[in-house]
Parts: C-alpha cells; structure tokens; sequence
C-alpha cells in the first residue's frame, strides 16, 4: 500500500492513497483524512485503508491523475523526528578526514539526533537558504514511520512497529556544524527544513526487497543531472531500523508518527577502503561531504564544492523493473 498527502493548503494536509505505478490516486473519505490520523489509529483503520487500496488497483473507484507536484512531505510536520547515523563507514570517514580516532563504541551504539518536525517541505519544493557560503549539501537517506512504541523495547519487537518506509533529502549546511558540535549541544542551525519522498509504502510493499529491517535497494543521487550516487541501502548499514528504534526509545516512548531516519547512506569499497565516484568504477556518494572527506584522505585537502543557489538534486529509488518505488524528491537550492 501507497500513501501520500496531498497539499490543500492546510497545515496536515489531505491524505491520500496511491496506486502501486504511481499514476493515481484517490480518497479514503470516511476512514483517514490526515497521515497523522492514520498513524494515530492504524490498528483499528489498516484493514480498511488495505481494503481501499486494492479496489483501487482493480479499478473500482474512481481516481485522479496522481502527480508528484501536488503533494506535500508524507508526513508535513510529525511529532518527531530523529536521525540516526546506520551507516559507520560515513561517520568512520569524517573522523578519517579530519586526523581523529573513531571511538569503537560506534560500532555498536549508535548516533542519533534530534531534528526539527514542525516544518518539513514538498518533496518537489525549493532549497530555500540565506546563505550559499554555510556549505549546502543533501543527503540520500531512508526513513521509517513508526506506530507507538514503548519505551525499552527491544529490536526483535521494534519491527513490528515500523508501519510506513520513505526517502529523505536531510538537507546539511555543513559550514555551520563545526561551530555547533563545538558547544557539546549537537546539530541545530545546521539542520534545517528536510524533505521526504512524495510516496511512504507499507514495508508488504516491497517485497524481498524489505529483509532484516534494511531496504535492500539501490538508492539513485543525483547533483545537477548527473550521477553523484548509486548507493546500495542494504549494504554498509551497521544499525538496521528496528535497532535505530530500539536505540531512540531506551528512555522515552516514542508517539505514532515518529520518524526515524538512517542517516547517509554510505559504502565502502571492494577493497574496504573509501567508497569511489561512479566515473571511477565506484557506488558514488550520497552527499557532497563524503565526496569531500575522501578527497581530504587522498589529496590532504576538499577539491568538490558544495551546492550553490541553482543547483539541482534528486533522489530516487527504483524497483528491479525500473519504476520509481517512492517517487523521487527534486529539489534546487534557491535564495531566500
């Protein structure tokens, strides 16, 4: 099952179901008129929002041309939203870039911070950003939206709370985060409004390509139309979802329409070494900053520049068939 919310001009949204091929869409009047709604009752609802979408597919209600443009983020704004960081060789290359000793303990506890929910964009919207010279940069990444989850639960019953799976453009400003992390109190200016994929899918959705709490997949960045990244997902993931999850709930419980992200998606090379761009044979990168922190490990210092007002990104994952799975988040980055 597909769901998006359509952009009405309220604050939540309208929600909206969508067919597997993402060409249209209906809505489920009566059951859910906000994602957040659904989040909230998805026991008592899914069976009939599951009900709906297959009478969808065969063509027994009528729809509407879906279109990519009209929707909003899945969620617009969320309770909460917390990043993780699942795959260690990227945090292994920062610390690699820049002289320090990586702490073994993040190969077994993970990093996680807390975003900003309350004001997320359009998949299709702008990068709007004061500044070019804070170091705009995205970041190719998967999400998960959970049910509630009580706090203390463990990875092995963490899983079953993930209800919806989606792709994230975690937008950085990576001239800005030096400064921040140098107080000791963690991302904040440096982080700010993200974007996710027009379409979440139930984990069903997927099929094999949903195994172990990891979606194993390629995932497609682009930077001004060209191929920045062809990043497999399910490789490299260090921590997968249900363990992000348990990690974010050790001291809270976490309310339905929590969203956890897996941080940049990141992979090594054949030889265990830093990941190489795709004109070199390599998997490519899905941000500018490991593109930068590889060429500071080989040449001593950064050579690729980060995102200037015009530039263009996308972020995409396609099933084996060659079809967009969650629709693809395209954005540029303007000036304020």
């Amino acid at each position: 099952m597909k769901l998006a919310t359509l952009n009405d001009g309220s604050k939540d949204g309208l929600l909206i179901i969508v067919s597997r091929d993402l060409s249209k869409f209906s809505i489920p009047e009566g059951i859910a008129n906000t994602m957040q709604y659904a989040m909230d009752n998805w026991e008592q609802i899914k069976d009939e929002l599951i009900h709906f979408s297959a009478q969808l597919e065969n063509g027994k209600i009528k729809t509407k041309p879906f279109n990519s443009k009209d929707v909003h983020s899945p969620l617009p704004r969320a309770y909460q939203w917390a990043d993780g960081s699942a795959y260690v060789n990227h945090v292994q290359l920062v610390r690699q870039a820049r002289g320090a000793e990586m702490p073994e303990s993040f190969w077994n506890d993970p990093l996680m911070y807390q975003g900003g929910s309350d004001d997320f964009i359009p998949p299709l919207s702008p990068i709007f950003i004061p500044d070019e010279s804070w170091g705009i940069d995205m970041e190719g990444e998967i999400a998960v939206i959970t049910g509630y989850v009580p706090m203390g639960t463990k990875p092995e019953e963490a899983i079953k709370s993930i209800r919806l799976i989606m792709l994230v453009n975690d937008v950085s400003l990576r001239n800005l985060i030096p400064n921040e992390l140098s107080k000791g109190f963690g991302f904040f200016q440096s982080k700010p409004s993200t974007a996710f994929s027009p379409v979440a899918v139930t984990p069903d959705e997927l099929g094999k390509l949903w195994n172990n709490g990891k979606v194993n997949q390629v995932l497609e960045v682009d930077l001004n139309g060209e191929p920045l990244g062809r990043v497999d997902a399910g490789i490299d993931m260090t921590f997968n979802f249900p363990e992000l999850i348990s990690h974010a709930c050790k001291s809270r419980n976490l309310g339905p329409g929590t969203i956890i992200g897996s941080g940049t998606i990141s992979n090594r090379d054949k030889n265990g070494g830093p990941g190489r761009a795709i004109k070199q044979g390599g998997l490519g990168y899905s941000c500018i900053a490991e593109i930068r922190m590889v060429e500071t490990i080989l040449n001593g210092k950064p050579l690729t520049p980060f995102m200037k007002f015009g530039d263009e990104t996308r972020i995409e994952m396609k099933d084996k068939n060659g079809e967009s799975i969650f629709g693809k988040i395209e954005q540029t980055v303007e000036k304020v």
